[in-house]
């Protein structure tokens, strides 16, 4: 008999597992990772998880999904030994966390999980994540060099109290309308409004996830900020300033934390008491806000003065702007301290764009105050380099639009003090 006829083609390595309790109470995770991999992964237990990350089976992993949910919370140190040792084997881990503490999930991140997807898995999230993690494990990392503390160090002022700051959030109403960018540039602007008596301004990023101050500026992301974040009930103002950093020995930054963190992780209490400090320490106080609506965005609302919210011309940012202004109006905050700001508008000689800007004010039943021009490549360059687009490009339309306002804005809190006065 030919021995032919008796070969079996070797089934194909398991290059990813799900880890769970009971993997069935992650049906649309069983879905999609079928549709990501086929017959190319497993499900393990947490138990032999950990025995199965020990044996030569495991080194074609390429990644784990870690699946926990609110039950799991009194387990967390069988789970913290499972991503432990998969980070140990050099296995990514992606956190698949559904009605999990805020707390636990940050303990569980801070192990090293290289990606969250919280659970209902949002269509496409899994792929977005197991691509995010692929990218990472080709691309070198930058993210732990030590940093040069002569440049990025913590305010040298003493925390007095004896300023009163005007707070001005900024709040992309879609995603890439150039908030963070916006943000950082006016910040940096308002900065540099006097030569003689330079205002003190302030940049706090309160996007906790995807915050790209840091990145927009080259600062480092300190592990004080998520210590601060964690118990701001207890916080006080020098402990504030001692996690910020300065850029350019001028403009003070609260980065987002160096770990995803989910949103509520904090309250509208402690918010109120982070921005009661940064009012209290600093003249202008310029806030990048995550694009999401959460629980303490009544409270950056009502301390604001005014409240940036940037658009586009499309119809994704017209459909948000209403669901944002019936979501105030039901709650009865202060809409009227909005101010819409159009991204990317049209030229000036674009009589069409001009129109059709008319329009959508029009059929919004809103008044975009401010039109900022499309900066082109230059804006993305320099965000890439870390520097605001005076340093790099101080000609740019983008720029020259952003100076002029922070001068409008400096002009009118300096009238304000001295009216008061």
């Amino acid at each position: 008999m030919s021995t032919v006829a008796n070969l079996q083609p070797e089934p194909a390595p398991v290059v990813a597992c799900t880890i769970s309790r009971d993997v069935q109470n992650f049906e649309l995770l069983i879905d999609d990772m079928e549709r990501e991999l086929g017959e190319n992964w497993g499900d393990l237990s947490f138990d032999d998880a950990l025995i199965f990350l020990q044996q030569p089976d495991s080194e074609h992993l390429k990644f784990v999904a870690v699946a926990v949910d609110g039950h799991d919370e009194a387990d967390l140190t069988r789970i913290t030994e499972v991503i432990r040792a998969a980070k140990a084997r050099e296995v990514r881990v992606i956190l698949i966390a559904a009605e999990v503490g805020p707390v636990a999930l940050h303990q569980l991140l801070r192990l090293g999980a290289d990606d969250f997807v919280p659970y209902p898995l949002p269509e496409g999230a899994l792929h977005e994540a197991i691509d995010r993690i692929s990218r990472a494990r080709q691309t070198p990392s930058v993210a732990h060099h030590d940093p040069d503390e002569g440049a990025h160090r913590a305010p040298r002022f003493k925390a007095k109290g004896d300023r009163e700051g005007v707070i001005i959030p900024v709040h992309g109403l879609a995603g890439g309308a150039g908030a963070s960018t916006f943000a950082a540039n006016l910040a940096w602007e308002l900065a540099n409004a006097d030569k003689t008596q330079p205002p003190r301004v302030c940049l706090i990023d309160l996007d906790f996830q995807f915050g790209a101050c840091a990145t927009y500026l080259d600062l480092p992301r300190k592990e004080a900020v998520f210590e601060l974040l964690q118990d701001l009930e207890r916080t006080d103002s020098d402990s504030f300033l001692q996690a910020m950093l300065t850029f350019n020995d001028k403009l003070h930054v609260l980065t987002a934390p160096a770990d995803m963190l989910p949103l509520d992780i904090v309250t509208g209490e402690d918010i109120g008491r982070l921005l009661d400090m940064a009012q209290a320490n600093f003249d202008f106080v310029i806030i990048d806000m995550p694009k999401t609506i959460v629980s303490w965005t009544e409270a950056v609302l009502h301390r604001a003065h005014i409240y940036f919210a940037l658009m586009e011309l499309d119809l994704r940012s017209a459909q948000n702007v209403l669901r944002l202004i019936r979501a105030l109006k039901a709650e009865g905050l202060p809409i009227e301290k909005l101010r819409y700001v159009l991204n990317r508008a049209p030229k000036f000689t674009d009589l069409s764009g001009k129109g059709r800007v008319k329009r959508l004010a029009e059929s919004l039943d809103i008044s975009i105050e401010l039109q900022l021009p499309d900066g082109g490549a230059q804006v993305t360059q320099s965000n890439d380099h870390g520097l605001p687009l005076s340093e790099t490009a101080a000609k740019n339309p983008l720029r020259k639009e952003v100076a002029k306002l922070a001068k409008s804005l400096y002009d009118l809190g300096k009238s304000s003090v001295a009216g008061a006065a």
